[in-house]
């Protein structure tokens, strides 16, 4: 794609979350579009919301579990970029109806780090050592392509579907969990709909961490010091809407809750 076509789908997809609408898939009308092309998009479309004053406030990993590939059809991780625009604390109501357009939720592990880290190279190892403490988390991912027909390219330039997130108020120690093993556990409504482990986020969300440092490293982006991190979901995306209540429960870490409004 040429830089007019980058500018133009990202002026698209920005105009397409500001007003709640949703657009083609890109694959569809640019055939030959690549993953490059697609976070170029993604960033031009985060240029035009910090241009209204947002700031990143840190990044989330995408399609690390089998489960959301298997979904979404996709074979490999993305990230994206988080806004302060878009972070809700524990037990706040999230107006979902009001600011998304066909929004999942999902569960996570929020990392939050004390120092940076700049690939490549970076091992899980390193990540252990940078993370300042791990908080139970839901991201609430929306698409702005219609009805979720997303090839890769889709979702990369649409921010990673990126939508909402909520955090618990609960920090622990990385050094307390086995990361691998841990359990997790979502309700809706007072009902359980799902259970996972951290396996299945590429084995350990460490390693997902370790991915995009090393993925953003080849560009020159660090992750930096005191930024969120979503390492990815543990369990399969959930459809929401107004009146929902959910939480997510993790091993040795405790649990977030969210209404949806």
């Amino acid at each position: 794609m040429h830089s007019e076509q980058i500018r133009a789908c990202g002026d698209e997809l920005y105009m397409a979350l500001r007003q709640r609408e949703t657009v083609a898939p890109l694959t569809e009308r640019f055939p030959d579009i690549t993953l490059a092309d697609a976070y170029q998009i993604s960033l031009h479309m985060l240029q035009r919301r910090e241009q209204d004053g947002e700031r990143v406030i840190g990044k989330k990993i995408g399609l690390t579990s089998k489960a959301v590939q298997n979904m979404l059809k996709v074979g490999q991780p993305d990230f994206g970029f988080l806004t302060n625009a878009m972070v809700y604390s524990q037990g706040a109501e999230m107006p979902v109806s009001s600011t998304l357009i066909q929004p999942r939720a999902e569960g996570e592990i929020a990392f939050i780090l004390k120092r940076d880290l700049l690939g490549p190279g970076i091992t899980a190892a390193d990540v252990l050592a940078a993370t300042e403490c791990l908080i139970p988390c839901f991201e609430v991912v929306d698409s702005r392509i219609h009805d979720w027909k997303i090839a890769i390219q889709d979702t990369v330039a649409d921010n990673a579907s990126s939508g909402l997130f909520l955090l618990g108020d609960r920090a622990v120690s990385p050094r307390r969990i086995d990361l691998a093993t841990c359990g997790m556990v979502v309700e809706k409504n007072g009902a359980v709909i799902s259970t996972g482990a951290g396996a299945a986020a590429l084995g350990n969300p460490l390693n997902c961490v370790a991915w995009l440092a090393n993925t953003l490293g080849e560009q020159g982006i660090a992750l930096k010091a005191g930024e969120v991190i979503l390492s990815g979901a543990l369990v399969p995306l959930e459809p929401v809407k107004a009146g929902d209540f959910m939480t997510v429960s993790v091993g040795g870490m405790g649990s977030a809750s969210v209404r949806f409004t």
